[in-house]
């Protein structure tokens, strides 16, 4: 399979959109439009591509290199950057051990990829003065260079790989006849083609022009084979012929449809691919088709993953990006969101009402209408329900975290439990541990975060407040109510409040007294 070069268009305003951010960074499924034609084109054997950006293409630019760093594998296995150890929480096997049972849903994901990703540039358009000029900004990369270019809109989602591997084939392959072949565009039929260009043929059946929609005339807007955005040129031919582009069209912008019409009165040959899916094709536009593209990729995920073993118990109301992971025998509730670089093991239970983002979360984990944040649930592990997991935490096998219950950069330790209303945070606890109710963790003096320790088989009695920096020592106990300012030995009590005082008879003096105060009401005339 020989390679090619690719030019991905994101330069373009998106006025549409009604944005200030560029389209192509808006996002389909949890990740942006331009990561799956990146994708497409390096998927079907781009060795360099170059991406035109123009509005706000700092923004653009900062999005390609995130890109290019995943599809090179510089992230850490887990995906999200944590830290602090807590890669050996997953002892190294529930992502790899999806990776291979997933790898054949996932296509065109960027798992997908191999290890070593084409090179990616991007080159600025400072004036957005139309696809034509786009593609000229990009032309001192094809100085030495003749065999084909892709060149593909930026907003197209759903483009597979395959079908750009067939526009260079058929480039490559000059067809039945030895006229080289100077173009061929990825063409669809729709019943409802408002909004595309669309494909002037002969009566030979052979492409004479594509037509902009603004330019078109009643006879060819009832033209229902549109043009995708999608091409293949012979490098040399296309940087010749872009000279010749004018601006003379309803909207005074240099086409890039243009370069077909050229071509082929030069009698240059131009070939079509027809796309038997027009949703491959599909551009975005406005937010309207950003809402349809995200429910046809949701659809697709959520088919995927059930295909591959996952319950879903309505489909329709759980919302799970693309690349996330979930291993078989797991059921998902609705009204759940599985967001980012989620990893979910096998048997699990997940919602209903939940959102987890960025999580791993072990075999056998329950996660009941909770938020969880770039955390590690381990195996057999329980959460909520109404839980807030923030970033940073690791629960450990068999561990719990309950009702109204906060969790921030801590540890749970295996089996512990932190039942019901709680916070914990900037925690180390062991083995064993219960945590009463009320329990919290002062772990902020008004400047810094300090550290809570506590070792295994401890019990912290309910309405306990422990001061950091504090540790609580092996098998000791906590008091209810106390207020910890001290490290707690080993095997000690730690208690830290006031004494209880009884006062007999208070209550007949207090219902005298009151008895006393309104008989005086009365004899003044008072009601």
């Amino acid at each position: 399979m020989s390679g090619f070069r690719a030019i991905v268009l994101a330069a373009g305003l998106g006025k549409r959109m009604k944005s200030s951010m560029p389209k192509v960074l808006h996002k389909v499924c949890g990740r942006p439009i331009i990561f799956y034609v990146l994708d497409a084109v390096s998927t079907a054997g781009a060795s360099n591509v170059i991406v035109v950006v123009g509005h706000r293409g700092e923004l653009v630019e900062e999005a390609v290199a995130d890109w290019e760093s995943r599809f090179n594998g510089q992230e850490n296995s887990q995906g999200n950057g944590r830290k602090d150890g807590q890669e050996n929480a997953r002892e190294g096997s529930l992502e790899g051990r999806l990776e291979g049972s997933l790898e054949g849903r996932r296509g065109e994901s960027l798992g997908a990829f191999s290890e070593i990703g084409p090179r990616v540039r991007c080159v600025y358009q400072r004036e957005q003065l139309g696809t034509a000029h786009a593609v000229m900004q990009a032309a001192g990369e094809f100085r030495d260079y003749d065999g084909p270019v892709v060149v593909v809109a930026g907003d197209m989602p759903f483009l597979p790989a395959g079908y750009i591997r067939r526009l260079v084939d058929v480039l490559e392959s000059g067809g039945a006849n030895s006229i080289p072949v100077s173009a061929v565009v990825l063409t669809a039929i729709m019943e409802e083609p408002q909004g595309y260009g669309r494909i002037v043929r002969g009566e030979d059946g052979r492409v004479l022009r594509v037509v902009e929609e603004k330019d078109a005339t009643p006879e060819e807007k009832a033209i229902h084979e549109i043009n995708s955005s999608a091409y293949c040129f012979n490098a040399k031919d296309i940087f010749c012929i872009l000279s010749e582009v004018s601006r003379d069209n309803a909207q005074g912008e240099y086409y890039l449809t243009d370069v077909i019409r050229i071509m082929t009165g030069h009698g240059m040959r131009v070939e079509a691919e027809v796309a038997p899916d027009p949703v491959t094709v599909m551009g975005i536009n406005t937010r309207m088709e950003l809402a349809k593209a995200e429910e046809i990729m949701r659809d697709r995920v959520r088919r995927s993953l059930m295909e591959e073993g996952v319950t879903m118990i309505d489909p329709r109301s759980t919302f799970i990006d693309a690349g996330v992971k979930i291993g078989r025998d797991t059921v998902v509730y609705p009204f759940t969101f599985i967001e980012g670089k989620t990893v979910i093991g096998e048997g699990c239970t997940i919602g209903p009402e939940a959102r987890l983002v960025n999580v791993t979360v072990e075999d056998g984990a329950r996660i009941e209408r909770a938020v969880v944040y770039s955390s590690i649930i381990g195996r057999n592990a329980n959460v909520g329900p109404f839980a807030y997991i923030r970033p940073g935490t690791v629960l450990k096998e068999k561990s719990k975290v309950g009702t109204f219950v906060e969790v921030k950069k801590s540890t749970i330790g295996p089996g512990s439990k932190v039942p019901h209303q709680s916070y914990i945070g900037d925690t180390t606890i062991g083995t064993g541990v219960n945590v009463g109710a009320g329990t919290i963790t002062c772990n902020y003096d008004g400047r810094e975060k300090h550290p809570t320790i506590i070792d295994d088989e401890v019990f912290i009695g309910s309405n306990t407040n422990l001061v950091a920096p504090v540790r609580v020592g092996k098998g000791a106990y906590v008091a209810a109510g106390s207020t910890i300012t001290q490290d707690v030995p080993a095997g000690a009590l730690g208690i830290a409040r006031g004494h209880q005082r009884n006062i007999e008879g208070w209550i007949e003096r207090r219902r005298q007294k009151n008895s006393d105060v309104s008989s005086g009401d009365h004899a003044d005339g008072g009601t």
